[in-house]
Formats: structure tokens, sequence, C-alpha cells
């Protein structure tokens, strides 16, 4: 049991990569899903994979006034210019999530322009990957991700438990609740440094030979490097003093460990080694199930002040 009414209609806003997949699992669950995207092969994909029901890209406000949950798939930008032009039309009882991978910014200006009645509850699904695209879309996997839930004082116990129950539908097994702002300082680091880091690394030579020779660090380093770059420029730039600042306590641990190598400090280096395997094996303390998620934050943020 799942604890949705599959004759509610779930309206998804916008099919990428993870609106497409929320499309499609729900569709395969048994729900009625319809669909709203710009494009019309990402339109028709959907159909023919049965991922929506019904979809449109142009003269959709029937589907907007019917849908009973609706999840925006949408860039932060694109997702409130969205509710700017089109928010009126969502009728009052409607519940509404999103997928954006920064809160701040979107979450109270969205709940601002709804209509009285509806109830939009934030939440992010860590589950992107390299590629995008509705054709991308089931390569993805929630079930080893994170599923993060951002309320506001405005939002109901109930609206919150809804946003639960949808992400143990889908597959989620970890769901987490956080602030906005505490969602997008987190995100800061364990995504967006790691992406910074990835791309650094890439741009940092253009030696193309490097592919010969190198090994499993190079490759697993590297791997999201392979980047969005409309969609991360954009997360990148609305979260941009959580990430300048991780970037610079990175730079600095960096640093420490460049005088180590001046100074020959092997014990230091040692040290900072033995630091680097207890976080982790709190990494995979976590990930195995054995400590919550919020908790490992705080544990990594703690080594900081070490």
């Amino acid at each position: 049991m799942d604890g949705m009414d599959k004759n509610k209609t779930f309206l998804i806003v916008g099919l990428g990569l993870l609106g497409g997949k929320y499309a499609q699992v729900l569709s395969q669950k048994g729900y009625r899903v319809t669909g709203i995207t710009h494009s019309q092969s990402t339109l028709d994909y959907a159909l023919e994979h049965a991922y929506i029901c019904e979809g449109r890209n142009e003269n959709f406000d029937d589907l907007v006034q019917n849908a009973d949950y609706i999840i925006f798939g949408l860039y932060p930008t694109v997702l409130l210019e969205w509710v700017k032009q089109y928010g009126h039309l969502v009728r009052p009882g409607t519940l509404i999530t999103d997928v954006s991978g920064v809160k701040r910014g979107v979450v109270e200006p969205v709940q601002q322009m709804l209509p009285e009645g509806v109830e939009f509850i934030a939440s992010h699904p860590m589950a992107g990957r390299e590629t995008s695209g509705v054709a991308h879309s089931a390569e993805v996997n929630f079930a080893p991700a994170n599923f993060i839930i951002t309320p506001t004082e405005k939002n109901t116990p109930e609206a919150i438990e809804w946003c639960r129950t949808l992400a143990r539908t889908l597959g989620f097994a970890r769901i987490s609740v956080l602030s906005p702002a505490e969602h997008d300082h987190m995100i800061g680091y364990v995504s967006q440094l790691c992406h910074a880091i990835a791309v650094s690394l890439m741009c940092a030579s253009d030696n193309t030979e490097l592919a010969k020779y190198t090994g499993d660090s190079f490759r697993d380093l590297t791997r999201i490097a392979h980047i969005n770059d409309k969609m991360w420029a954009e997360l990148f730039l609305w979260n941009k003093d959580n990430l300048i600042s991780e970037i610079d306590m990175f730079s600095d641990a960096l640093a420490t460990m460049r005088q180590k190598l001046v100074d020959d400090d092997r014990e230091g280096l040692e040290k900072m080694f033995r630091l680097s395997t207890e976080r982790r094996k709190a990494f995979v303390m976590y990930c195995t199930g054995l400590s919550p998620f919020l908790p490992f934050v705080k544990h990594i943020k703690a080594f900081d002040k070490k």
C-alpha cells in the first residue's frame, strides 16, 4: 500500500530526467499522470512509453485545472515564471511539490504567488545523473537516493506527510526534513562543491593523452564532470554564497596539504589521511543505513573545527 488515492491525477510540469522518472514510476503504479512540456519530441516520447496518459505543450489550462497533485520538474527561474503566468489556474485543494536543487529564493515566492487553498511543499530528490532528458529517465534509480523535504511555516503537517508518502511511493528509502536554508547550505557541500571540483579537475589540463594512462581514481573523481551546463550554472549561481564558502573551505584544506608537502611533513600528511579515512567510514555507515543523514552532515562539519 502506498497510501495515496489512485483516483487522483498527477500533473508533471517539465518532463526532463527527474520529471520523466516521476511520471514513469507513478504511471507504472497505476496513477493517472498527465504532463506539460515545451518540447514536442519529449511529449511524444512520454506518450509512446506510457509515462503519461495525456500531455500538451500548449493550450493546457484544463490539465492544470483538473490536477489533484502537481510536480514541477523545472529549473528555478522557469518554475517561478511558470507559476507567475499559470499559477492562477491551479484549483484550491491542490498539493504541489518540485524537484529543484536549490530552495531559497524559490519556495517562499512560489507559496506567495499561488492561489489561496493551494499548498506548495518543496522537496528535492537527490537522484540526478550526468545525463539529462526524458529518454534517460529510465536509468534513474531512486532506491539508494536521498529525498529531502523542505517545509516552511506555511506548510501543514498533512502536506508534509503527503510528500513523505509520495517519496515512499516513488521508491525512496531515506527521507529527511530540512528548512530551505539548511538544505541549500548542505547541498553546497555534498553536491555542488563535488561538481565544482570535478569540473575544475577536467578544466585544469587539456592533455588528451591522459586517457591512455588514467586509472579508477581519475575516472571516479571526474564522472560528474560530464555536466548539464545550463542547469548547473543556474544552481551554482542561485546558491553562490554557500558554494563560495565551501570552495574557500576546500581551498584551505588543499593549501594545508600543499604546505605539508613543501615542509616534508610526513606525520602531518598521515594525520590528514587518517582523518579522511574516518570521515569516509562515517559516510559508508550512513549509506548502509547505520546512521541518519543529518547527523552525518553534522559529523562532517564537526571535523572542520578540529
